[in-house]
């Protein structure tokens, strides 16, 4: 599942960031490409918005892969939901497995990480790939809670689940009107199934500024 349903307003663009050029491609294209790679990856969704459609399907058009397209809600994970609500028949029947969701502004994700988060999805449940934070300092000027070095990470995506769980998570959290902080926060919440760290890459960073623009090309041209 990639996630291209955002507006992206820091980047300082006048479209939907996703769908920016980035060294001859829109962004999420490249994210589409990663994901197609992985032979065990059987479906993918990209999850955008109605009024990108022109876009949307200039980026389906170009892939070799077939791309289900899903319109996303006024949140992120309801925009996740409405996904998962699309893979629902698929989830029961037991064709889909285990559900990756990933940023469509982290252009850079590689296979090898998708393989892996994969992996650890299936055999414990979750997965979460992340970098570690010991240089993150609270407002107080001490390290976050004081915690051992190694105990603290940089979330990235993608991040990975069972997905029978994840849809019953995601369906309580609804009825709940709880609003999680990614994925993984809301499996943490509806969810037995614990989350574990696969290490992340450095360079699978989001596009958030429009200097990461310059560094993501940068990292493809070599």
């Amino acid at each position: 599942m990639i996630l291209a349903s955002g507006a992206g307003t820091r980047v300082g663009a006048n479209l939907n960031k996703v769908f920016l050029p980035l060294a001859g491609r829109r962004i999420v294209s490249w994210s589409l490409s990663a994901f197609a790679k992985v032979p065990e990856v059987g479906v993918l969704v990209l999850v955008t918005r109605p009024q990108d459609e022109e876009l949307v399907r200039e980026v389906v058009d170009a892939e070799p892969a077939d791309v289900e397209v899903v319109h996303g809600g006024g949140s992120r994970q309801e925009s996740e939901l409405n996904a998962l609500r699309h893979l629902a028949g698929r989830i029961g029947a037991g064709a889909v497995d285990t559900v990756l969701l990933h940023d469509g502004a982290r252009p850079l994700v590689t296979p090898n990480l998708i393989i892996e988060v994969l992996r650890v999805a299936r055999e414990h449940g979750g997965a979460m790939p992340g970098l570690a934070a010991d240089d993150i300092f609270g407002a107080d000027g001490d390290t976050l809670g004081a915690r051992p070095p190694g105990t603290v990470v940089r979330a990235q995506t993608p991040q990975g689940f069972r997905a029978q769980p994840l849809l019953a998570a995601y369906e309580q959290a609804a009825s709940e009107g709880f609003e999680g902080t990614d994925t993984a926060s809301v499996m943490e919440r509806f969810s037995a199934l614990p989350v574990h760290w696969v290490p992340g890459e450095e360079q699978n960073m989001k596009v958030t500024y429009p200097h990461d623009l310059v560094v993501a090309g940068q990292v493809l041209s070599r």
